[in-house]
């Protein structure tokens, strides 16, 4: 994976074998960003990255200046992996949780500006998401949630959906705290 944007443009961070991942791909990531910038400035932001994985979201956050960046994930390999990243490249903005996401997001009192959710495409809960974010206040006035997802999965009639975008096999639905 490489970070395309930001202080640290252009650097390749290679993730160990055998963790259970699938990262955006650049070209998802690349059209993402994009978008984010268009619609906030990135040194006021307060970020979270839902099953973060090998951590690919929240380094392009942490290059494009975020305040604060937090990253959670379940997986032991993928947060040592993460914790290592940050120290490595000096994400000194960045903070590694390890804990289920729902059990983070039950427990959470801070509020953010931009979560993002790249759940296993697999995991019943995924459509949820939303819902438990809203309930839970975890978003800031005017503040998004977007979640990555199979195609074929629809979220648009969930409350605060407002845009979708597609991206071959991947999706990002677009939710709003407005």
């Amino acid at each position: 994976m490489r970070i395309i944007s930001g202080t640290h443009k252009g650097i390749i961070i290679h993730a160990p074998k055998g963790l259970p991942v699938r990262p955006t791909t650049d070209r998802a990531k690349e059209s993402l960003f994009n978008i984010l910038e268009n619609n906030f400035d990135f040194e006021k932001l307060t970020c979270l990255d839902l099953f973060s994985g090998t951590g690919n979201i929240a380094y392009e956050f942490c290059s494009r200046g975020a305040n604060k960046v937090t990253s959670v994930d379940i997986d032991f390999g993928c947060i040592k992996f993460i914790k290592e990243t940050i120290e490595k490249h000096q994400f000194i903005q960045m903070t590694a949780v390890k804990k289920d996401v729902f059990s983070f997001m039950n427990q959470c009192t801070d509020q953010f500006d931009i979560i993002f959710a790249d759940a296993p495409y697999a995991l019943d809960k995924l459509p949820t998401i939303p819902m438990v974010v809203f309930e839970k206040q975890l978003l800031n006035p005017n503040a998004w949630l977007i979640v990555e997802h199979q195609s074929n999965l629809d979220l648009s009639q969930q409350k605060y959906f407002f845009e979708k975008r597609n991206y071959g096999q991947s999706t990002f639905s677009f939710f709003k705290n407005s």
